[in-house]
């Protein structure tokens, strides 16, 4: 009789080659999703960076910077609303045509994406032996699709340069004891101000040195930026920080931070000052307390993470793609989530599953992406509106309390002394 025709062996669990399709698979659809998610913020045709550009040209040839302004059908009139210093930095982009520093934007910021998912990533890969390409490559893409990295990109925004200072600055230099460390802090903070909330997290975590330079380095650039453009950064230091009006409407969806929830109950008249700033001072302190916590039980990520939000939340002004520390949220609560494997903490890991996988789908979904807030002043007007209106106010107060600190493991406490005198911001390798 002829031999029975012998059946291929079944793809299980233990098949190195079903294994390797499946994430073939996975890689594939993340790439399929990413064009779906970006397509609607392509009519922002890299908008913010045509103003910054518009607005150097315009003070190439003698204008005041802070007097260009550039109608807008939803906001009115935008204007360059950034420090001097980041003006400076813009200068030599304004000699190139705008199609090439779209392009240079454009890929420096992927390579940004990629370098700082590396950074948090790969100790997560090294502790719980994951496969290091597959999860590397699933965990850039993810990020690519987060809405503020698509907010970013399509915007034209220099976010994720402030990502990789700060991200450089406090989970290396900073725990290495480096004599740079605080520079990334300082340059990121005279560029962009919103950074300088991480030198407050410096001082609460008494790295006195290094908030020392960072406070060093933020006057030293400012200072340069008033030797070349005196009379423009007196007037930006002296009246253009403090007027709200220049960087757009309060009460706008897209303006997730304490004061952008207070102004939609009150749109189109701004809320009461001392009120905010109370409802600021109270978080900040708490904030501030949970991320000094956890810096001094060793857990870096957690405490930088905590600065960031707590940054994002008393910020006047915060757009859906300035708040990127969602991101690191989400791999530490899947880092405490593997770590969390005996019987006692089955709970516990559940709901961390559950906060992990729906701060992704709401920062990947997001604000503003694909609702229509239309062109009116946005009232909030009951209890579903206060939800859908402040989607990431709400997630990010939750992740101030629900963070959890991850606690260092014995192997990490050896090593050289001066390495231990400075191990308390070290994050888990």
């Amino acid at each position: 009789m002829p031999a029975e025709p012998v059946a291929p062996p079944a793809v299980t669990d233990d098949d190195p080659g079903g294994r390797t399709v499946r994430r073939l698979v996975a890689v594939v659809a993340l790439i399929a999703v990413l064009p779906a998610l970006y397509l609607p913020g392509l009519n922002h045709n890299f908008l913010d960076l045509k103003i910054y550009m518009s607005a150097v040209d315009w003070w190439r040839v003698g204008h005041p910077l802070y007097d260009y302004v550039q109608p807008d059908r939803v906001q009115g009139e935008l204007y360059f609303t950034y420090p001097p210093f980041s003006a400076l930095l813009l200068w030599p982009f304004g000699l190139l045509k705008l199609g090439a520093t779209v392009t240079i934007f454009t890929a420096l910021t992927v390579l940004a994406v990629v370098l700082t998912t590396r950074w948090l990533v790969s100790p997560v890969i090294a502790r719980h032996h994951l496969p290091r390409t597959f999860t590397l490559t699933a965990a850039v893409l993810l990020v690519l699709a987060v809405e503020s990295t698509r907010e970013t990109i399509t915007f034209g925004q220099i976010n994720m340069l402030l990502v990789v200072l700060i991200l450089a600055d406090l989970l290396f230099a900073v725990p290495q004891a480096r004599r740079w460390a605080g520079v990334g802090v300082g340059l990121a903070t005279a560029l962009k101000i919103f950074p300088g909330i991480f030198i407050v997290y410096l001082l609460a975590t008494r790295r006195w040195r290094a908030a020392a330079v960072a406070s060093a380095t933020a006057a030293a650039a400012t200072l340069l930026a008033a030797a070349i453009a005196p009379r423009d950064s007196w007037r930006f230091w002296t009246r253009e920080l403090w007027d709200t009006d220049r960087v757009g409407r309060t009460d706008l969806v897209g303006n997730q931070s304490l004061f952008g929830l207070l102004s939609r109950f009150t749109a189109p008249e701004k809320p009461d000052r001392l009120l905010w700033l109370l409802v600021v001072a109270v978080v900040a302190v708490y904030g501030l307390w949970r991320a000094a916590r956890a810096a001094r039980a060793g857990d870096a990520l957690t405490g930088l993470t905590l600065t960031g939000l707590v940054g994002a939340l008393a910020s006047p002004i915060t757009w859906t793609h300035h708040i990127y520390w969602f991101v690191p949220a989400v791999v530490l609560l899947a880092d405490a989530a593997l770590s969390a494997d005996s019987p006692d903490e089955v709970r516990r890991r559940r709901w961390l599953v559950v906060l992990a996988l729906g701060t992704a789908a709401v920062i990947i979904y997001g604000m503003v992406t694909f609702p229509d807030w239309g062109t009116e002043p946005v009232r909030t007007r009951d209890p579903v509106d206060f939800v859908q209106q402040n989607g990431y106010v709400l997630l990010s107060l939750l992740l101030l309390v629900a963070l959890p600190v991850r606690s260092r493991r014995p192997e990490e406490n050896s090593g050289h002394p001066e390495e231990k005198s400075h191990q308390m911001d070290r994050p888990p390798q």
